[in-house]
């Protein structure tokens, strides 16, 4: 755990005639900046609240889905509706305004769609989709991923980006019922174990890729950008034919991260030291993408 998760907050003067308000607001940006979950005497003491308090207000919390709690560790973490929250604000111009000339970019170098997306509950939604120029011989092809299409996250490679930094206590926040891990072609994690696993491979070696999970004969790669407490805010990825891309699976991931590491910068983000560089891990399954 690195020296700024380990600070402990000061706490607050409010002179809001609801204190509770600011207790709540002040307890959902300390489970923000942890790495994992907390238990309730714990964030008590760190924010110098009452345990009665304390309790009475995350019980209100994980109510309204804000908060999740864990009874196998007797802990909280954010929950749902947090996500949400926040995937709203990212929905605003500004990111989209900042993100649109990194894609351009990384659509032009890889010669290949690429798109912006963030994670809205358990969906990903694709916020903007950049072409590559036309060339001569160029054969567009169709791709479900449009700008406001939602996917399920865990199929797709923008989205795996995303949940491979996501905490497990919000993972099974999100997949908290067997029928959550939905499969359009017959491929992808079956159960939330599998998908947690396959995630931290993903989260080690700094991209996610799908291969055939979202449209047949198709494959993606998709690669994280993070906010200033280092959580992940959007993903850029790519998709390609399987058999017929123009580029290797390497460049295709070093391209990626490149812009995802320009577009965290723009944000004024942090990489978190989770997530590798993007030379670790070799990519399976897709095969070259010439």
């Amino acid at each position: 755990m690195n020296e700024r998760n380990e600070r402990k907050p000061s706490p607050r003067t409010s002179s809001s005639a609801s204190p509770a308000v600011g207790r709540a607001l002040d307890i959902l940006v300390y489970l923000a900046g942890r790495p994992g979950l907390v238990q309730a005497a714990t964030l008590a003491r760190d924010l110098d609240l009452p345990r009665s308090s304390a309790y009475h207000i995350l019980t209100v919390l994980a109510d309204r889905g804000f908060v999740t709690y864990v009874p196998s560790e007797q802990a909280y973490g954010l929950g749902v509706a947090s996500f949400e929250v926040g995937s709203a604000y990212l929905r605003h111009e500004p990111l989209e305004r900042l993100a649109r000339p990194i894609l351009r970019t990384v659509a032009s170098r890889l010669g290949q769609t690429v798109h912006l997306g963030i994670l809205h509950g358990a969906e990903t939604v694709y916020l903007l989709k950049e072409r590559p120029p036309a060339r001569a011989g160029d054969i567009d092809i169709a791709l479900v991923t449009d700008v406001g299409v939602r996917l399920p996250a865990h199929l797709t490679a923008n989205g795996r980006a995303i949940l491979a930094h996501t905490s497990e206590a919000q993972l099974r926040a999100l997949f908290s019922r067997p029928g959550d891990l939905t499969t359009r072609t017959g491929r992808g994690p079956r159960s939330l174990p599998e998908l947690t696993g396959e995630l931290a491979r993903e989260r080690e070696r700094g991209w996610s890729q799908e291969v055939e999970m979202v449209s047949q004969g198709f494959c993606s790669m998709g690669v994280a950008s993070f906010d200033h407490n280092e959580r992940p805010v959007a993903a850029i990825s790519t998709t390609w034919r399987r058999h017929h891309g123009r580029h290797d699976t390497e460049e295709v991931r070093e391209t990626l991260a490149q812009g995802a590491a320009r577009l965290t910068a723009a944000v004024s983000g942090h990489t978190p030291t989770t997530a590798a560089g993007p030379a670790t891990g070799h990519a399976t399954g897709a095969g070259p993408a010439h």
